[in-house]
This record gives C-alpha cells, sequence and structure tokens, in this order.
C-alpha cells in the first residue's frame, strides 16, 4: 500500500505541527522519518554540541510519536538516496515536511530533493510552521502575514495510521560524523526541557527580563534560554508566543507585563530576521551591500583569529565571552554583539570567518538569525546603524564587580578591581600569565571607523542601500514592533536587543 513520509527536520515535536496534520489528513501510512545526514555535519558551521542537543530532542521525539501509535524511523545518508530507498520499498507516493529556512547546504539539498521528487511523481508538500513566508518580494505587509499565523490556533493532527516494518538505523555517535567533543556545560535538548523552561520564564524567571539581559551572568537565568528549542522546533514559535500572549494577560504588575512584550518583540523580531535569509540565502556568503565585499582581507590575520577565538586577545571582558561561550554554548544578545564587533572592527577579522566560528559555538545557532546579525554587527548590510562596542566599556557596564570576567579569565584573580578591564595599565601587569592586547583598543577602533564610513561615503551607496531597504528592511507596524533602519551617513550609537 502506498504511503506518506513525515520527514521530520528542524521541527521535532508532534504539538503544533502543520505536516504532521498534513500527513494524517491524506489518510495514508505515515512514516516519520528523520535523516542523519553527513554531509550536512561536515559543514563549517557544525559542531558536537548542535549534535548532541539533537540527539536528545530525538530520543524525546521517539517518546511523543509512540503516544499517538508512531514510530520513529532513523536513516543515515544523503536525503535522495534514502527518500529513494523508501519509495521502491514502501510505494512511498507522498512526502511532507516543513519548509525550512537554513543554511546554504539545506537549501541545495532541498532543490535536489525537489528534482527527485517531481522525476518519480511524488508529491512533496512543504508547510510553514513561523512567520516566514516564501517567495516575498519585498516586506510591505510582511508583519501582518507573520501575526496572522500567530493567531492562528494551534494545530491538532487526526487520527494516524502508522507504516509497520520498516527497519530504524542507530543513531552515529559524533565522532563517527567526525564532530570532536561535545561543549561540557550546554543546555539539556528535548521538547521536556523546553517546556519545563518556558513555565518557569513565564512564572517566575522573566520579571526581570528587560533589564537583566544586557548582564551575562544575569541574563542566563533572566533571559528564557529557549532559543535552542526554538532552532530545533522542538517547541513551537507560535506555542511560545501564544503563552506568552497568554501569560501578559495575566501580568503580575507592570515590570511583568514590560518583560513579556518585550520577549513577544524579540520572537517577531526572530522571524524577522529568518525572512532576510529566506529573501536572499547569500546573505550567508555575500555581503548584503555589495560595496563592502574586500574590505576586509579574506584570508583573515591568522594570529589575531586565533587569540580571539581561544579568548587569549588580551581584552579581559571579550576573552570572557569566548571562553564561557565555549564552555557552555550560550551567550546574552549584547555580548553576542560585542564580540562580534571586536573581530570584526578592532581585530579587522572578516565575517565569514568569524561567523562560522560562533555558528559551531552556538548551541542555538539559527542560520536565518546568525549569518544576519553577523552582518549587521560587522557593518556589511549598508543599511544598519554601525554598532562598533568599546570591549573596555562594556566590560565596566555590564560585568561591574568582575565576577564574571574574573569566572572566566582566572589569570586576572590578583588584577585590582579598578583595573581588571585595562589589566595592562596596572603596575603588576608585567607578572601575570596573561597576553598583552593584540590590539591598541582606541587606536583599532579609529582606524576601522575611517574604514567603514569611507565606503558609505562612495559612489552609488545610497542607490544600492535602498535597493536592499526595499527588500530587506522592517516596516514600522500598527504594535510598534517594527521599524526602518534607513541608511546613516552621520555616526549612531544606538543599540539594538535581541535576546531570547
Amino acid at each position: 500500500m502506498a504511503g506518506v513520509i513525515l520527514w521530520f527536520k528542524r521541527d521535532l515535536r508532534v504539538a503544533d505541527h502543520p505536516a504532521l496534520a498534513q500527513a494524517a489528513r491524506t489518510g495514508l501510512p505515515v512514516l516519520p522519518l528523520y535523516i542523519v545526514e553527513p554531509g550536512l555535519w561536515a559543514q563549517s558551521d557544525a559542531d558536537a554540541r548542535h549534535y548532541g542537543l539533537l540527539r536528545e530532542a530525538l530520543v524525546d521525539l521517539k517518546d511523543q510519536l509512540e503516544r499517538i501509535s508512531l514510530r520513529l524511523v532513523v536513516r543515515v545518508g544523503a536525503a535522495v538516496d534514502v527518500l529513494e530507498d523508501l519509495r521502491q520499498a514502501l510505494g512511498i507516493t507522498q512526502v511532507v515536511s516543513h519548509a525550512e529556512t537554513g543554511n546554504r547546504w539545506t537549501y541545495a539539498r532541498d532543490r535536489h530533493v525537489a528534482a527527485w521528487a517531481r522525476g518519480q511523481g511524488v508529491v512533496w508538500t512543504e508547510l510553514p510552521q513561523s512567520g516566514v513566508v516564501r517567495r516575498m518580494r519585498g516586506r510591505d505587509g510582511w508583519a501582518a502575514q507573520r501575526d496572522a499565523f500567530m493567531r492562528a490556533p494551534l494545530v491538532v493532527a487526526g487520527p494516524v495510521t502508522p507504516t509497520t516494518g520498516v527497519a530504524s538505523q542507530a543513531l552515529p555517535g559524533a565522532a563517527t560524523l567526525k564532530l570532536g567533543a561535545d561543549a561540557p556545560l550546554r543546555q539539556t535538548g528535548g521538547r521536556a526541557a523546553g517546556l519545563s523552561l518556558l513555565a518557569s520564564f513565564l512564572e517566575d524567571r522573566g520579571q526581570d527580563y528587560r533589564r537583566a539581559m544586557s548582564s551575562p551572568l544575569e541574563g542566563a537565568t533572566a533571559c528564557s534560554r529557549l532559543s535552542p528549542h526554538l532552532a530545533l522546533g522542538a517547541l513551537s514559535l507560535r506555542e511560545v508566543d501564544q503563552s506568552a500572549a497568554r501569560a501578559a494577560a495575566l501580568a503580575r504588575g507592570a515590570a511583568w507585563a514590560g518583560s513579556v512584550r518585550s520577549f513577544r518583540s524579540r520572537l517577531a523580531w526572530r522571524d524577522h530576521f529568518i525572512q532576510k535569509l529566506e529573501d536572499e540565502p547569500e546573505i550567508e556568503h555575500r555581503c548584503l551591500h555589495p560595496a563592502y565585499e574586500g574590505l576586509r582581507p579574506a584570508i583573515p590575520d591568522h594570529e589575531r583569529l586565533e587569540a580571539w577565538t581561544k579568548g587569549e586577545t588580551g581584552l579581559p571582558f571579550v576573552d570572557a565571552c569566548m571562553r564561557s561561550l565555549a564552555a557552555t554554548g550560550w551567550l546574552n544578545f549584547r555580548m553576542r554583539s560585542m564580540v562580534t564587533s571586536v573581530a570584526s572592527y578592532h581585530l579587522w577579522l572578516d565575517w565569514r570567518a568569524t561567523g562560522a566560528h560562533l555558528a559551531r559555538m552556538f548551541t542555538d545557532y539559527e542560520p536565518g538569525i546568525h549569518w544576519s546579525q553577523a552582518q549587521m554587527q560587522s557593518g556589511t548590510t549598508g543599511i544598519n546603524t554601525i554598532r562598533m562596542y568599546n570591549p573596555v566599556k562594556q566590560g565596566l557596564d555590564q560585568d561591574r564587580v568582575g565576577a564574571f570576567t574574573r569566572a572566566w579569565v582566572p589569570e586576572l584573580a590578583d588584577v585590582p578591581d579598578a583595573f581588571l578591564q585595562e589589566p595592562w595599565r596596572w603596575e603588576g601587569a608585567a607578572r601575570l600569565r596573561y597576553p598583552v592586547p593584540v590590539v591598541d583598543v582606541k587606536q583599532a577602533a579609529a582606524s576601522a571607523r575611517d574604514r567603514v564610513w569611507a565606503v558609505r561615503k562612495g559612489e552609488g551607496f545610497r542607490a544600492q542601500a535602498a535597493q536592499v531597504v526595499q527588500k530587506h528592511a522592517s516596516r514600522k507596524d500598527a504594535k510598534g514592533r517594527f521599524r526602518r533602519d534607513p541608511v546613516r551617513l552621520k555616526k549612531d550609537t544606538r543599540q539594538m536587543g535581541f535576546n531570547f
């Protein structure tokens, strides 16, 4: 009997799952399938921490499916090869999945799968699972479409007929995929862990969200920490948004209400940034504004890049952030922006090299957000304010008592508080087993500022920037969440937050 494959990708749940509901509606036997693709895990943005989180989410998904009498089948190999084997063995006529906005590799893979489906007469149905819209020609009206999706009732699948007798393969280990070591302190994956975080955030932890999100210490608790679960789809964005809306209606005071509003706004910004990559996949590899191509060396300075990745730049707050990230897989948004800004401006490293490293480090790596932000914080979009963070000032502002810096840079234990963020100024600096700064912060910033602004003054810059605005810039909506960020040819120091 012909059947339908329910192809799980980054939607590892059963609740609010439009693809599962569609598969059930066909009336055909349903085969839930997850494909471990070695080619995907060989990409430069993949890491053992992502795979560890995935394995835990798949174990949870297996349990969820069994509750509705379905059995998850795992296969290892190229997607087209796996799908064709199952088509031949089972007479598969349909494949149902959610539309994915991933990296360039998954984009190419999906095109390959689409060609296979056409060639074999298989109907492949892709459904949205967020506010990201396919085949848009501009941003006008996008927010309204996104909000309509978020307001719609959560999808509940009807009765499902299982496919039986299909063998599943064991999940390969990270070493088999050549992924190295996991992050020792990363979050736990799976829907149960995500639901627990959602409840604790909306009931307790999130009260001080708006204020504490900028601190690398306080933000670790005050932020929702849901981003890894949203990246893998263990929770749907819609169920999180609707849960937050209910919490807002029951908010206990102005602080709670403001925190929940801020959180929901960032959920909307999440879709906004992913939409950019959906509309222009090359954001992962090319400067959004072409005038910035070639601004920084294509082959980055090896010593500076290595010092930055290892947390050995001699800039204490930057090093603390990079070491914390390597161990935990998480940083709050302001610190993500700062380490990218320092790499791009002070160290003059190309965003593609530093972005690949951060992609591997972020447990919650989401390509649509990540590459848009990598370019925004590096000043290559041509439409956003140039954000050049002073790492010394950020340390003084966001780690006022030095607890975060001292925890991750123990070499500075003997440095007095007054010199913690600038240990090179301390009279005992020569005794430290800690590197001197790889650059002079003030001089490096001045040089970078002159180079970046010179590009903005170039002939034809505004005309090209206007095209980027039309395709990608946000539009202010009735809720006041979005606004255009037009080209500005004067210095502007405003910052934008984007925490979960």
